[in-house]
């Protein structure tokens, strides 16, 4: 009997978001299991010599697809295709191909579906996303949250959660905690970095020895930075793109975590924010309000509102005893995001994903601690 051989097609981390680590993530522990997985990155590396044209958004995805979709011949090789997938073009760009390859070559296909865009996407965009989704033996989202948008457009998902290495990330207590703040999303319209900004505004006019970092990057940069300039803020450090190897320690230089998004599912950032001690106040997008339960492992504000994150800031500040508490039960929190936790669903799926023809199922072998 033999493992069932998995192919994870996924942005690299060449692309620092959620997906991206998600994905580096699954395959690192399904590795170190002694799983067989091979990964197809959508954003195939350039040649050197053609990487200038990165720069042109419409000549970058021409030469993009010219790399990629030659690569998913090396599904042949595999059992099972695990497509992770955001929503509108990039769905037609990246899942559709290696899910329509996928179904060419008789494989089981697993799509993994993480946008916070879903409802959006599934609600107008009609014969661009339904009848590709039935391309999918199996659709598989992070949250709850998820699972009722599909159910809502009449397709049924099963819920696996993000997963989590937590000794990447050392849990500190704030024995003090100061206004050493961070955001830590893209610079991208939904995840509203701007109301962080103006909440922290509002926050020097209080204590003006308060800090923000912002580490990210995206197309909103140039703005963000002019609002920075045209409010007079010092103590904002822009720090870019981070490797995910680097981000343990921003979180230990920070000791409370913000987040703004008002489209969003299930943040991998709030749970390494949650790992590494720092109590976090955030908007309840998405699957956010059942990750950060409001007075008990957070604080949750409402969208688009500076002041209420300023005050929530205020309010931990003064109440430093309650932070740790909730950071407390914030670490408690993130048991269920561990593979050890999620290890038994993944194996579920991809043996019952495997065509009988192949036979074998996949026993992963947990690591050694």
């Amino acid at each position: 009997m033999r493992q069932p051989r998995v192919a994870i097609v996924a942005a690299s981390l060449d692309i620092i978001g959620g997906q991206g680590v998600q994905a580096h993530s699954l395959v690192e522990a399904m590795r170190a299991d002694g799983g067989r997985v091979a990964f197809v990155p959508i954003d195939p590396r350039f040649p050197r010599p053609f990487r200038w044209l990165r720069k042109y958004p419409g000549i970058r995805t021409i030469v993009n697809q010219s790399l990629y979709l030659p690569a998913l011949t090396r599904l042949a090789a595999t059992d099972v295709v695990h497509v992770f997938s955001a929503s509108y073009a990039s769905f037609l760009l990246a899942p559709v191909p290696a899910m329509t390859v996928g179904r060419a070559l008789r494989k089981h296909v697993v799509l993994h579906y993480h946008s916070g865009e879903a409802d959006d996407h599934l609600s107008n965009w009609g014969a661009l996303v339904h009848p590709w989704l039935k391309l999918a033996h199996q659709i598989v989202v992070p949250s709850e949250y998820l699972r009722r948008v599909f159910a809502k457009h009449g397709h049924e998902a099963q819920v696996v959660p993000n997963v989590i290495d937590l000794s990447r990330f050392p849990y500190r207590e704030r024995r003090t905690l100061a206004p050493r703040l961070l955001s830590a999303r893209n610079l991208e319209p939904h995840y509203r970095i701007d109301v962080i900004i103006e909440a922290f505004a509002r926050i020097k006019e209080r204590i003006p020895d308060a800090t923000l970092t912002i580490a990210g990057y995206g197309s909103l940069e140039p703005q963000l930075r002019l609002l920075v300039e045209s409010r007079r803020l010092d103590g904002v450090r822009f720090v870019g793109k981070i490797a995910p190897a680097n981000m343990a320690r921003l979180y230990d230089e920070a000791d409370i975590f913000l987040n703004a998004s008002v489209v969003d599912n299930q943040p991998v950032s709030i749970l390494e924010a949650f790992a590494s001690g720092l109590p976090v106040i955030s908007t309840p997008t998405g699957d956010i309000e059942s990750m950060v339960r409001h007075q008990h492992s957070g604080l949750i504000v409402p969208p688009f509102d500076p002041v209420a994150m300023a005050a929530a800031v205020g309010w931990m500040l003064d109440h430093p005893d309650r932070a740790r508490t909730f950071a407390r039960n914030a670490l408690q929190s993130t048991s269920r995001f561990t593979w050890d936790a999620i290890r038994p669903a993944w194996a579920e799926i991809y043996n019952r994903s495997v065509r009988p023809r192949t036979t074998g199922t996949w026993t992963p072998q947990p690591r050694m601690q």
